[in-house]
């Protein structure tokens, strides 16, 4: 991404795993060392923990009060919500997208179908003939486990196995080991369509949900099914369109702050080329004895580096632009739409992805040189939305790493999303409930005298009204202030719990910018406890 960046490492991942100190100790380092922006493709298991006990989240902090920019992966937790970690506010959060780089590797059965899948499998070819073809699940294990195949019933024949339980190039190397000759990998629901392209040891393809299932209907009906696969190598181009979210992306609302939305954007993280070690084969695996200079990975360890570089860039073209204002660049300057023009798709689902899911959208490097407004936040604004959430000044002095007085939180923010984000994350208490958020945006435009109107793109069951509805600048204004009142107009369903949620946007435009903010909405019953969540 920004190919003339000097790029400094520091160590914080052994073989038992990455340290809290580990962590801490190297962003401090970083930032003594004066580095611009830290990109961090590590996060926590599971939900994401509190801010005061996330090493990651109070070493940002004082990251960003230096100035320098975090980016960090949203995780591959996916597709389940809440999923995202590194989901702090001062934080980049980026989720994974495909690009219109393919690896095509067709699952060709006797019955003359083509199915399409994936593979970077490079060695040699199974015979030109279709060879026996079995399910891992009638011969001793779904998920090609170690060990579990039946040798009888998998030599000399290719074998379809199950994706998850299990690594999935360490199927193969089962299917291998048993005496088969090749797999192809089918997708589950949990899965979907999402492809990823793995250096198998064996020849193996991936295939879909969908084809996977019409794989097993075949093993069903047919007395003596049979299949090949053909590798058709690299292929860039716009089918299927790009991007889509991947399914192990991990996603929103937001676990411990759900007025704040998350995560903030998407960038390319399925099938990346990259620098690999030396020390490890390209699967990763103890069982795999290639060496490569370069890999082709998926995860959101990859597209976090991905804004990482666009955020060095964005620094190099405006050296005082706080963090915040860079990230505000990235978000409201992200589109929507893919290749072909349609919503951005959800692998997961094969449906249009949402704010929850996509964030934003998608980082768009050139329209993030030239915003128009940005939505800046400056240090004591974090430290109002920790009070917001029922942060106390021992809680607070975690981050701030001084004892605080007792009156740090005397103006707290009134509600936590009235943090001056880029994006809107509603949550109703009730079906007739009325939320109002404040936001303030500054003109970085060539012109002054910038006129902004807005236009608004309200969820079905929502209301919302924006007060003013033109923004005037001037040499003299170039900061102005903004309201919205969110109404909800729908019923909540059910006595317990939260109600399918609904998206829409907030767009300002002078005829050349188009600074665009995501809507969020949820329903929920009951009173949250930010401060125990």
């Amino acid at each position: 991404m920004a190919i003339r960046a000097r790029i400094a490492v520091y160590k914080i991942c052994w073989s038992l795993g990455c340290f809290d100190s580990d962590i801490l100790a190297a962003m401090d380092q970083a930032i003594l060392d004066g580095v611009d922006v830290i990109s961090l493709s590590v996060g926590a298991t599971g939900y994401a923990p509190q801010y005061d006990h996330d090493s990651i989240a109070i070493g940002a902090f004082g990251a960003v009060e230096h100035g320098v920019i975090v980016s960090c992966s949203a995780g591959n937790s996916g597709p389940g919500p809440e999923t995202s970690v590194n989901i702090s506010p001062w934080i980049i959060t980026v989720g994974a997208s495909t690009i219109d780089r393919e690896f095509p590797a067709d699952a060709v059965l006797g019955d003359g179908s083509v199915l399409g899948g994936v593979s970077l499998y490079s060695g040699e070819s199974l015979p030109e003939y279709k060879l026996p073809l079995v399910y891992g699940g009638d011969c001793g294990s779904r998920y090609c486990n170690m060990g579990q195949l039946q040798p009888s019933k998998v030599q000399g024949k290719i074998v379809v196995c199950d994706r998850g339980g299990n690594a999935r190039v360490e199927k193969g190397s089962a299917v291998k080991l048993a005496g088969g000759l090749g797999m192809i990998l089918a997708n589950t629901a949990e899965s979907g369509e999402e492809l990823i392209a793995d250096s198998h040891l064996l020849p193996a393809t991936m295939v879909g949900e969908i084809a996977g299932n019409k794989v097993k209907q075949y093993l069903k009906l047919s007395q003596s099914p049979t299949a090949t696969i053909v590798f058709r190598g690299m292929v860039v181009g716009g089918s299927p369109p790009a991007p889509k979210v991947a399914a192990f992306s991990s996603r929103g609302p937001n676990h411990l702050t759900p007025e704040i939305l998350k995560p903030d954007v998407i960038a390319p993280g399925v099938n990346i080329l990259a620098a690999w070690t030396g020390a490890n084969g390209p699967t990763d695996l103890d069982i795999d004895p290639r060496r490569v200079e370069f890999n082709i990975i998926s995860g959101t360890s990859m597209s976090c580096p991905h804004v990482s570089g666009l955020a060095a860039l964005l620094r190099k073209a405006y050296p005082n632009w706080s963090p915040a204002a860079i990230k505000s660049a990235l978000m409201t300057t992200a589109y929507n739409l893919d290749k072909s023009g349609g919503k951005i798709k959800d692998l997961a689902s094969g449906e249009d992805s949402t704010p929850f899911v996509h964030g934003a959208g998608h980082v768009d490097p050139n329209r993030a040189l030239n915003p128009g407004l940005v939505y800046d936040i400056n240090v004591i604004d974090y430290v109002r939305f920790l009070c917001s959430i029922g942060y106390d000044s021992k809680r607070i002095s975690v981050f701030v790493r001084e004892p605080t007085s007792l009156d740090v939180c005397s103006k707290a923010l009134s509600r936590p999303g009235n943090l001056n984000y880029p994006s809107f994350s509603v949550v109703f208490g009730s079906n007739t409930d009325v939320v109002t958020y404040k936001r303030v945006v500054k003109n970085v435009g060539s012109s002054a005298d910038a006129v902004y109107e807005v236009k608004v793109t309200a969820p079905p069951s929502v209301e919302i009204n924006v007060s003013p509805k033109k923004l005037v600048f001037s040499a003299e204004n170039t900061t102005l202030f903004y309201e919205v009142t969110f109404s909800s107009a729908g019923g909540l369903e059910g006595s317990v719990g939260v109600k399918s949620h609904e998206h829409g946007s907030i767009e300002w435009s002078d005829g050349d910018h188009l600074v665009r903010s995501p809507v969020a909405v949820r329903w929920f019953q009951g009173t949250m406890d930010h401060s125990s969540i």
